[in-house]
């Protein structure tokens, strides 16, 4: 069955890329959003090539030293090079967010999409969990966890997955729930297709354009919340480079290493606002209301 409103999976991405073309193309901070994303994502992806030391190499006799030509941005507390650091916890901060983000759509979009086409008693205990979840603040559940499951990595990655999803599972609910009423999703049923047929193959690629938008923002949140945990001690721990492990370092020592704090914090603020131009760029692209104001 073929029609402009069955979006096939492969049509998706096309959408997808013509939303992230318009965007760039025609939203000016969507535009600075994207290039500050790509350059983050490229300086972490090349770090061992960008970096000038391997980011546990220690220099006893440099201990909390400033800005040289040894060190371009100085040392730590033990002496290992700051800008070796930030390279490497930049790999660690954005690939948490993009795979805890990813995780959590992945989870929050399968069952958002059975209990918005089952409905009934499976859509009442799926969205009954949601609720359960959202009763507890961001923050106070992430810590909550990290005493539950302990501190480092994975696990602060686990809590982050265990809470996000629940904000993809409303949002494909809602769409869900306007989708399946179409004509073309009754014409499919009519014409035989199965259930699984209907969800994935004519559903939920009507659905996905929210969801896109849902994923950057949630990439942006995810880094946020390492930082905040790592600067609690709950989350990445040492030695491992993060940029929020690297700003609770710093503010120990800012009055000796101000650079130590100031950087990361400026990474992690680029970085969250990067990703929230990018998404404010992409639902405008993806809604459709928004450009016909636009061409109006």
């Amino acid at each position: 069955m073929t029609g402009p409103e069955n979006i096939r999976l492969s049509g998706g991405f096309m959408v997808l890329l013509r939303a992230l073309g318009h965007a760039i193309r025609h939203h000016r901070l969507s535009t600075i959003g994207f290039f500050i994303i790509l350059f983050l994502v490229a300086t972490a992806a090349f770090a061992p090539l960008l970096a000038p030391y391997e980011p546990y190499e220690q220099d006893l006799y440099n201990v909390l030293s400033g800005p040289s030509a040894a060190h371009w941005l100085g040392t730590d507390n033990v002496g290992r090079d700051l800008l070796s650091r930030f390279l490497y916890g930049g790999r660690v901060s954005l690939l948490l967010g993009l795979v805890s983000t990813l995780l959590a759509a992945a989870i929050g979009v399968s069952l958002g999409l059975l209990a918005g086409f089952k409905g009934g008693l499976i859509d009442a205990a799926i969205m009954r969990v949601v609720d359960a979840i959202l009763c507890f603040p961001f923050l106070v559940f992430l810590l909550a966890m990290a005493a539950a499951l302990g501190g480092g990595l994975i696990n602060l990655g686990v809590a982050l997955v265990l809470f996000g999803w629940v904000f993809f599972a409303r949002i494909v609910r809602g769409q869900v729930l306007l989708v399946r009423e179409l004509p073309y999703v009754e014409a499919a049923r009519a014409a035989g297709a199965s259930s699984a047929r209907l969800m994935w193959r004519h559903i939920l690629p009507n659905t996905l354009a929210p969801v896109i938008v849902a994923i950057t923002l949630g990439i942006g949140n995810a880094i946020l919340a390492e930082s905040a945990i790592s600067f609690l001690g709950l989350g990445v721990q040492p030695p491992t480079a993060s940029w929020g492990k690297e700003l609770k370092s710093g503010f120990d020592n800012l009055e000796l290493a101000p650079l130590y704090s100031i950087v990361p914090g400026i990474l992690i603020t680029l970085s969250v606002l990067a990703c929230n131009f990018l998404g404010d760029g992409l639902r405008d692209a993806l809604d459709p209301r928004l450009r016909g104001e636009e061409r109006r």
